[in-house]
């Protein structure tokens, strides 16, 4: 694991070396200040765990340095160091946000490492407690993933059955199938819990900053790099990190994630030094990543790497038995207890007939919108978007009445039907050939011969 860093400010340069030499012994990472000026300068390059600060320095007073270094981070823990006729001022200092003071005349080894060792152990536990807040906040556990479908069953079966590993797991499914929050329900099953849980969206950062957000930089690396920065892989160090939209990742950097996994270490941009990690890795894609190992973009030795458990969420529409439940879930979540609370039988049937592009994300929205348009504690179909509407409407089939022959109707009638059925699914994935497809549970294959027999 990296080594922990801790900033020295101390003018006088003897004590300033024994200090160092001392911290360095116990397995610190040690940076140095001899004044407030460069103190400050080095604070806003780099991060820091802990700072040990004199109170009397040339220049800019230690009590004036930690209010600018509260202001800038409140994560760092700060000691204060003080002579004996000082200690007043020391007290002062902690009602200003130190963590606590050391006197240097009766300071000790012992005594210096037990004050850093508790410092330390307070940031980790301020952070956690603010990771854990946040966690129940958003409310995402396990048993928020709403499912009682066969598939889905299976589905958290086996998180349940991996969770207790470090094996890196590869999520599949549509865009919209909830593939973060059953990464957030195997990392909060595992081991891991108390530790990071870091999200980065491989197809959200621009391929010139992706590097350096997942792998972090040294100051003067490249222009505007102006301090030395961690990257998402140390920041989930101990703990899980989830790679979203992974089939996005650039060729150039599958390579380096692959050095990731085989190695476990990763190298800042510009530096020279390996940093050792332990980090379970969660992929998740929307894409289909054999077709991209087969067309190029992808590497196949990266995707075995990735693929050693796969996990395939399925998209809503093949699960339509969860759809009630997740219905009323998300109107529990945006209506209260004196909201809207049920859905009328004919709005619940639009539901069940829509295909769900855009799976459980679309359907969550819907219902968050028919909870703030409804007038009343049921919601009804006029609250529901029209396009719900439209997929329940049925075919205006006319037959003539003095046609009795049914080879002859429905040779003019399966065109028609066909016509409008692919219509409809190419309208409903943005002309996705592929998706529409198995929306219309045929081959790719077939619905491009099918278009070309209607000229389209």
């Amino acid at each position: 694991m990296p080594k922990e860093r801790i900033l020295v400010v101390e003018d006088e340069g003897d004590y300033r070396d024994y200090l160092t030499n001392q911290l360095e012994e116990n397995g610190f990472a040690v940076r140095t200040a001899p004044d407030g000026q460069a103190a400050l300068d080095l604070f806003t390059e780099e991060e820091f765990d802990l700072v040990l600060l004199d109170l009397r320095l040339p220049g800019i007073d230690g009590l004036e340095i930690l209010k600018q270094f509260k202001n800038f981070s409140t994560e760092t823990q700060i000691v204060m160091m003080t002579a004996y006729g000082l200690v007043q001022s020391a007290v002062e200092a902690i009602k200003g946000g130190a963590f606590d003071y050391i006197t240097k005349e009766t300071l000790t080894p012992d005594t210096l490492n037990l004050t850093i060792r508790k410092a330390l152990e307070q940031g980790r536990l301020k952070r956690e407690n603010e990771r854990l807040r946040e966690e129940v906040r958003r409310k995402y556990t396990f048993e928020n993933i709403i499912g009682k479908s066969r598939v889905m069953r299976e589905v958290f079966s086996k998180v349940q059955r991996i969770a207790p590993f470090k094996s890196t797991v590869l999520l599949c499914g549509e865009s919209g199938t909830g593939k973060e929050m059953i990464a957030k329900a195997i990392h909060q099953h595992s081991p891991l819990r108390n530790h990071a849980f870091v999200t980065v969206n491989c197809a959200a950062i621009p391929e010139t900053l992706l590097e350096s957000e997942l792998f972090g930089h040294v100051k003067g690396s490249f222009t505007g790099a102006v301090r030395t920065k961690k990257g998402l892989f140390e920041e989930a160090d101990g703990g899980t990190i989830l790679l979203d939209e992974i089939g996005e990742l650039p060729l150039g950097l599958q390579v380096k994630l692959l050095r990731v996994l085989q190695e476990h270490t990763i190298r800042r941009i510009g530096d020279t030094a390996e940093i050792a990690i332990d980090v379970r890795v969660i992929a998740a894609t929307s894409k289909d990543l054999m077709k991209e190992v087969r067309e190029g973009r992808f590497r196949e030795d990266l995707f075995y790497r990735l693929n050693i458990i796969p996990i395939t969420l399925p998209p809503l529409r093949e699960r339509p038995e969860d759809i009630p439940l997740l219905a009323h879930h998300f109107l529990r979540k945006y209506a209260g207890e004196g909201g809207v609370m049920d859905v009328s039988p004919e709005a619940l049937q639009l539901l069940l007939q829509y295909s769900w592009p855009g799976n459980v994300r679309e359907l969550e929205n819907i219902v968050e919108r028919a909870v703030v348009l409804s007038d009343s504690k049921t919601i009804t179909p006029h609250v529901l978007p029209s396009e719900l509407k439209r997929t329940a409407e049925e075919f205006d089939v006319h037959v003539p009445e003095n046609c009795l022959s049914i080879k002859k109707t429905l040779r003019t009638l399966v065109p028609a039907v066909e016509r409008e059925l692919i219509q409809r699914a190419l309208e409903r994935t943005g002309n996705n050939r592929t998706r529409a497809a198995k929306l219309l549970e045929i081959s790719h294959r077939s619905l491009l011969y099918k278009l070309k027999e209607m000229n389209a």
